[in-house]
């Protein structure tokens, strides 16, 4: 929200420098964002006066000026290169010294071709005020020379630029932020009353009310034998000194009014209305070309103002360019309604259209103001425009906003945490507009003014009912007044000042260790442990990526994709923490890192929803040691983190199996998956695709991992036995077993291991064969199982009868034979 200071001052009476008023506006939460004091930065230049120009005798394009610009500059000499520079014209004149912000250069006294030239003389583009010109800036005839150019062109109004949170739709007007700062003591709020303009005539449009859940309340009235056109140079220096383009004085009347006020208007062409009638209703899944020139279609729950050709308006967002006013203009009806915030910001968030018009009313404006507001706006543009003026029609009738709130004393200090006088808190509350329906000496009842509507609570009870009686009438209507009274309380404490209440420390909380920490905290804490002591660092990425990139690494629904995001390469929720974890290996490829291990643990997202996912990526070699060179990673490492952390989290190497199945980002044949059963998959990892790699201009190879930590099973709870080392020698015999090219290796180490269990501690893989000396379509598999015995050595009987069992079982399984 910007305003201008000397606008402010139209509402608040108030000596207060521009410093006090932001620091008071930081104090009471209207926070300031920027202040822009243009008449300062242009505080050297001066108006002048060219007293003569003539040739400069070494250079065509130069003249050499004489100038006067008031006292301590008689007479400069200016060497110039405008082609407008002539005898007699008022100019802008910039003394050595001078800072040009539109040329970022400092003037200095110097020669050009030869002639001393001692300061500039500039167009309104080089103090940064305009668009390029040919020539310098020309002033009115009878400027005198010496004025400051700020003055002259009154510049010398500070710009205010303050940020509004979306409860405070009444701060999106200038009168709503003078009233807050008259409540604090920076001044006094000056009365404001629209006068009445009696209408002479009968309007010849009229309202047809068919959606009164979007609108409950709609005023209008027609005005004639207007003439538009550009308005008047206050009215045009306001609106572009807040970053309001121009347009007609109609149009600029009622953005005046939008932020004078808080009251967006719109004027309707009479004479580009078809029919009598304007209807608020339901859109149809119809086009409507708006104001901005784009066109958008409708949907039944938005509502619209339709004549009888269609839609002419988006109701509370942005009127139609079909009924505009323009130059042409000589008849206009102005439109003032009460719209529903919910579906004004539903209707804007679908349309993905923002205007000044949405952002207050999806707010919430004031709801008392429309009959004033049509005034007022009235009055002006007869001011402006000319023109004779209508009976006021309407439809609908003024919502019952009248609410009561009520505040216990002692809460500002229990609650608050600073002891506010009952008497200072009743007066700022009055100060605000809260009118005292009832007081004790416990607390206060006051009525919540039509401009806050963020403040709710009781509908305001009859004229003369004491406080027992509105907590007698709120208790039988079950209405709980807790959120009102927190308001009030926010309300009494941002203009006493926050800053005034005094730190508090928490109390100390005696919690249990590890008491407090749920099986999910305490998976995410324990293998945030173990990858870090791994050698991988850990990360912490945006949950959102760009599209494109997302994309390689799972499904990107719709559903999914934002619609105005923070930055354009944020706009979708990724499917996996690696698209943040592979652009930072990229980058830091890029920056010559020659070995990268990073992990992060966050959430991911996809059609069945939110999920925690522990990934990690290793890139690169490992470093040269005597002996052996550089060691590229491989699929093993990320293997070998994957069981680690699983094991770290009470999943045994028994539990799991690993099959080849992994998605698509992985490189087919170098990955795999880890599952629990058939159906749990727990995680997945290998070498990642090198589309993948390409498309994100990684160099090397890239190994990766995901563990899925909610598919992980809680613990059980169960008495641990003490672990029983045997004193005898475990044994180990290797097995070469031919399968079937596809049968799983986890297949048979699963059987082999199920042949025995008693002594069999452990089976683990160790090589793959595939070539001439194998038959076609098979592959050899070799197996290490190691025996321990527990309780005597074993025989050699015993150790062939239990290769026998593993042989068989394997066979029965897959049916594999021995090499």
């Amino acid at each position: 929200m910007k305003f201008t200071l000397s606008w402010l001052r139209d509402h608040l009476e108030t000596d207060a420098t521009l410093d006090a008023i932001c620091a008071k506006l930081n104090v009471i939460g209207l926070e300031v964002e920027d202040v822009t004091d243009r008449g300062r930065a242009l505080t050297p230049f001066r108006t002048a006066r060219i007293v003569e120009a003539v040739q400069h005798p070494d250079a065509d394009r130069l003249r050499v000026c004489q100038v006067d610009a008031g006292e301590g500059f008689e007479s400069v000499q200016v060497v110039c290169g405008a082609p407008n520079a002539r005898t007699g014209l008022r100019v802008i004149f910039a003394p050595p010294g001078t800072y040009i912000p539109g040329s970022d250069i400092t003037i200095k006294t110097g020669k050009i071709r030869g002639q001393e030239s001692g300061g500039m003389l500039c167009s309104l583009r080089e103090l940064g005020l305009g668009a390029e010109s040919d020539g310098i800036a020309e002033l009115p005839e009878d400027t005198l020379p010496g004025q400051s150019y700020a003055a002259f062109a009154d510049l010398n109004d500070p710009i205010i630029e303050i940020a509004i949170t979306p409860n405070r739709g009444d701060a999106l007007s200038i009168r709503g932020i003078a009233r807050d700062l008259a409540a604090a003591g920076m001044g006094t709020l000056k009365p404001w009353l629209a006068e009445t303009v009696e209408g002479t005539f009968a309007s010849p449009l009229n309202w047809d009310l068919q959606y009164p859940e979007a609108c409950p309340f709609v005023l209008g009235r027609t005005i004639r034998g207007v003439r538009n056109g550009p308005s008047p140079d206050w009215l045009r220096a306001r609106l572009e000194a807040i970053g309001v383009r121009p347009i007609s004085v109609l149009v600029d009347i009622t953005n005046y009014f939008t932020f004078d006020l808080g009251r967006p208007l719109h004027v309707f062409d009479v004479n580009k209305v078809a029919g009598p009638t304007l209807s608020l209703c339901h859109g149809g899944r119809e086009t409507f070309r708006a104001l901005d020139g784009r066109d958008y279609v409708v949907e039944h729950a938005d509502l619209v103002i339709a004549d009888a050709s269609g839609v002419q308006s988006l109701a509370g967002i942005m009127g139609g360019e079909g009924t505009g006013v323009d130059d042409d203009t000589t008849e206009v009806f102005v439109e003032c309604a009460l719209f529903d915030p919910v579906r004004i910001a539903l209707t804007g968030r679908r349309l993905g259209l923002h205007s000044d018009a949405r952002q207050r009313f999806e707010r919430g404006v004031d709801q008392a103001l429309p009959v004033a507001a049509l005034e007022a706006a009235t009055a002006m543009i007869v001011e402006l425009c000319g023109g004779e003026v209508s009976e006021v029609v309407s439809a609908g009738a003024p919502p019952a906003w009248e609410r009561t709130a009520h505040l216990r004393f002692a809460r500002l200090q229990d609650l608050g945490g600073l002891a506010v006088a009952p008497d200072d808190a009743v007066h700022k509350l009055e100060k605000l507009g809260f009118a005292i329906r009832s007081r004790d000496e416990t607390g206060v009842t006051v009525a919540v003014p039509p401009w806050r509507n963020d403040v709710a609570n009781a509908p305001l009870l009859d004229q003369g009912s004491d406080l027992e009686a509105t907590r007698a009438a709120q208790a039988a209507e079950g209405v709980v007044a807790i959120e009102a009274e927190c308001d009030l309380i926010e309300e009494v404490l941002r203009l006493v000042g926050l800053d005034a209440i005094p730190p508090v420390a928490l109390p100390q909380a005696r919690v249990v260790p590890g008491a407090a920490y749920s099986p999910r905290q305490v998976r995410s804490a324990a293998t945030r442990r173990l990858l870090a002591a791994r050698g991988l660092l850990e990360t912490v990425g945006f949950s959102f990526v760009a599209h494109e990139t997302a994309a390689l690494f799972g499904d990107v629904p719709e559903g999914l994709r934002l619609l105005n995001p923070i930055a354009v390469d944020l706009d979708q929720l990724r499917p996996s923490p690696l698209a943040n974890l592979v652009a930072a290996v990229a980058r830091n490829e890029a920056r010559g890192q020659s070995r990268v291990d990073l992990f992060e643990i966050g959430p991911v997202f996809g059609a069945e929803g939110q999920a925690l996912v522990a990934a990690g990526v290793r890139s690169g070699h490992a470093p040269r040691q005597p002996g052996r060179g550089a060691v590229p990673v491989d699929p093993w490492d990320v293997r070998a983190d994957v069981g680690e952390a699983l094991a770290a989290l009470g999943v045994p190497p028994e539990a799991t199996s690993v099959t080849a199945d992994a998605p698509r980002h992985y490189h087919p044949g170098r990955s795999g998956v880890v599952r629990q059963g058939p159906r749990t998959v727990l995680a997945t990892f290998g070498e990642l695709h090198p589309s993948v790699q390409r498309a994100l201009k990684c160099e090397g190879p890239v190994m990766a991992f995901e563990l899925f930590l909610d598919a992980i099973p809680d613990p059980k709870k169960r008495r641990r036995a003490a672990v029983a080392l045997s004193p005898f020698q475990p044994l180990t015999r290797d097995f070469a077993f031919v399968v079937a090219r596809d049968v799983d290796a986890a297949t048979v180490l699963r059987a082999a291991r199920g042949a025995e269990r008693t002594l069999i501690s452990a089976v683990r893989l160790f090589d793959v064969y595939e070539g001439d000396k194998i038959e076609a379509g098979h592959k050899s598999l070799g197996v290490e199982v190691t025996l321990q015995p527990t309780d005597k050595s074993l025989t050699d009987a015993e150790i062939e009868a239990v290769c026998a069992r593993i042989l068989a079982a394997v066979t029965k399984a897959t049916g594999a034979t021995l090499r």
